[in-house]
């Protein structure tokens, strides 16, 4: 797993497991570090105790301000590799070359909460991806949503302040379910698809390992020959994508706020390691103007069955950090970072982020050197005349610091672009100065429609259920009705029933977009199903059958399951398996299926309690009961869809009901 990026790191570690004795920073060796230096053992502390005012200082300043968005985040090393060339359309050597490894360093993030918020809330994830390439940083910024709220990067300020805590009282936190967010999004109808997406599965995921990512904006890439074209990036999982049901995504997040992190950490760690495949969706220049809509509008997708996503790499999560927050917490992202090949497009809401990212680091890290954290730093060389400013780490040698100089035969010199050189796309700009919105981004309701259209109808209700309990939340009538108001742009009926969910009035006239399209990309329920690293409780209710169970698990681990044992206490079953948790510490939100072995008539009450959680989920359950009478009694049908009975049925079924997930039709 050792890479360019690895190896530099490795320069700045310190290991403090070898014996090492205790100094100062100043590295004066200490003798005592459990007591102040006082005047008598009952007496005044001394202020030439440097050793204290030393150890306080620094613990006082540990923290740094933290994101304005996206706050809470977690990152894992990684590296990339190319199918096949892309030439064609880009001269990025990270591009171009199938041999080429590259490291990267990926962060996950929620948007609203803060950093000790809750993985699960209802929000969108941030999906940051930094490219370590032989020609600099390439870092895509992106989210696992395709569209954003608003078109202009101005009315940033704004959305965040809408989502944000309200400022009166600070409520509530990783959540958008308050009125000003809904104030901002009856205002503002731009927001129509991207509210859609916000109101559907996708923002709660069961797994930042199974969930896409999406470069958001239109960019371009530049070939050698400088012909361009443009560009959308993908991340597709391979193991699919998935989500949690609300009601599990709620008490996840008070069972086990670290739920998503602690997923991937432990992923990582067994092995399990988690991939995606790059998608790039291409359009020719000269189509910028084919479609029904405007390709730079950041509120707008490029429908996969009109533009096919191209699969073009895959990327590969292998190493977790060594120190959270070195990396993770001082990892800086912006999509502004590009390589040679790669360029910008004229979406409005892009252009504006070119600059929030830069300013937001300057206030964060403290200054402008923090491209010289190490987690930061590209792995190729850089020079230039940029100097000094707080928390410089590098000693630059020589007499000059500027262009053009004859002292140092005018070093460092600018690189031609036949050598590696960046060089803008000549795209020709005209146009009077103006604030304004193109005619062509005031259609905020078709690809709303499209979306809710493509969906399941499973998932379509999810999304009423959705948006019953974020308006349902809201205090104010006036923004109750405005949200439907939008809504009723999208679709009648949608609007009618979260009408009545929320006892709100209903516009009288049907406003609803004409528009019956559908694109299958968009639903969950066409996605990848695998058993692969699914996690699996198992279920004690009296003596188990100690070798049937260790013939199950055999087969879980050859499937690559993960498993739990639960019973009241934890204890030893035989030479190769124990208990792990019990009904206190685990949950069944916690898990993709329960397998119950019960050796008697009762079934105990957590047990009952795991076993109707998991059926009121959705979940497989797989049932080995002595007494098959012994669920008679609970809200169970022992004879439902995803229901095995494992005296019956075989392992394998119950395999194929892991990898199946949720079973949406059963009562």
């Amino acid at each position: 797993m050792e890479n360019k990026k690895t190896n530099q790191l490795k320069k700045y570690a310190i290991n403090n497991e070898k014996h090492a004795g205790l100094t100062t920073n100043q590295g004066l060796k200490m003798a005592e570090d459990e007591f102040s230096l006082k005047s008598g053992l009952r007496g005044p502390t001394l202020m030439e105790d440097f050793h204290f005012r030393e150890k306080m200082t620094h613990f006082d300043h540990e923290r740094i301000p933290e994101r304005v968005v996206h706050a809470r985040g977690v990152g894992a090393h990684g590296i990339f590799q190319l199918y096949e060339s892309l030439g064609k359309y880009t001269r990025a050597d990270f591009l171009t070359d199938p041999s080429k490894i590259t490291p990267v360093f990926v962060r996950f993030s929620t948007v609203q909460g803060s950093r000790g918020s809750s993985d699960t809330v209802r929000d969108v994830r941030g999906f940051a991806t930094k490219f370590y390439t032989d020609e600099g940083n390439f870092d895509l910024v992106g989210n696992n949503m395709p569209v954003f709220f608003i078109q202009d990067a101005i009315k940033f300020p704004d959305f965040v302040h809408a989502v944000k805590p309200e400022p009166h009282n600070e409520i509530p936190q990783g959540a958008s379910a308050h009125d000003t967010f809904w104030d901002f999004i009856g205002q503002n109808h731009e927001s129509a698809h991207m509210i859609m997406w916000h109101m559907s599965d996708r923002a709660i995921p069961r797994s930042l390992r199974m969930m896409e990512g999406f470069g958001v904006h239109t960019f371009r890439l530049v070939n050698a020959e400088g012909k361009a074209h443009f560009v959308k990036f993908h991340w597709k999982p391979t193991l699919g994508v998935h989500s949690l049901v609300w009601d599990e995504a709620q008490k996840i997040a008070g069972k086990n706020p670290d739920f998503h992190r602690q997923d991937l950490y432990e992923a990582i760690e067994k092995g399990d390691f988690p991939e995606w495949e790059l998608g790039l969706q291409i359009i020719r220049e000269e189509d910028e103007h084919a479609f029904d809509f405007d390709i730079l509008d950041p509120t707008k997708i490029w429908p996969e069955e009109e533009v096919p996503v191209k699969i073009v790499g895959k990327m590969t999560l292998n190493r977790n950090v060594d120190n959270f927050f070195a990396e993770t917490e001082q990892v800086a992202f912006h999509p502004g970072h590009v390589v040679p090949g790669i360029d910008f497009s004229n979406d409005p809401l892009l252009q504006g982020r070119l600059f929030s990212y830069t300013d937001t680091q300057l206030s964060r890290l403290g200054g402008p050197n923090f491209h010289q954290i190490p987690i930061n730093q590209p792995v190729c060389p850089f020079h230039n005349n940029q100097r000094d400013g707080m928390h410089q780490m590098t000693i630059h040698h020589g007499q000059t610091s500027y262009h053009r100089n004859g002292l140092n035969a005018n070093q460092p010199q600018p690189v031609p672009v036949e050598k590696g050189g960046y060089e803008h796309y000549q795209e020709k700009v005209e146009g009077n100065k103006i604030r304004g919105r193109s005619e062509s981004f005031l259609d905020f309701y078709s690809q709303a429609k499209l979306f809710y259209n493509s969906l399941a109808p499973y998932e379509q209700q999810h999304v009423k259920d959705a948006f019953s309990f974020e308006l349902g939340k809201c205090k104010s009538d006036m923004v109750k009705y405005n949200a439907i108001d939008l809504l009723n742009h999208i679709d009648r009926q949608l609007a009618k029933e979260v009408a009545e969910n929320i006892g709100s009035l209903l516009p009288e006239k049907n406003r609803e977009v004409n528009s019956s399209k559908k694109s299958p990309a968009l639903s969950m329920a066409n996605t990848v199903r695998k058993p692969d690293t699914k996690s699996v409780a198992v279920l004690l209710n009296g003596k188990p059958n100690e070798a049937q169970l260790s013939d199950w698990i055999k087969t879980f681990v050859q499937h690559k399951i993960n498993y739990s044992i639960v019973d009241k206490k934890v204890y030893p079953l035989n030479g190769m398996l124990k208990v792990t948790d019990t009904y206190d510490t685990a949950d069944p939100c916690l898990f993709d299926a329960i397998l119950l072995m019960s050796s008697g008539p009762i079934i105990d009450a957590p047990v009952l309690d795991f076993i109707e959680t998991t059926y009121k989920h959705y979940k497989p359950l797989g049932l080995a009961l002595d007494d098959h009478q012994a669920l008679e009694k609970s809200r169970v049908n022992t004879n439902a869809i995803g229901v095995y009975d494992l005296s019956k049925s075989s392992i394998q079924l119950f395999i194929e009901g892991i990898a199946q997930g949720r079973f949406w039709d059963r009562n």
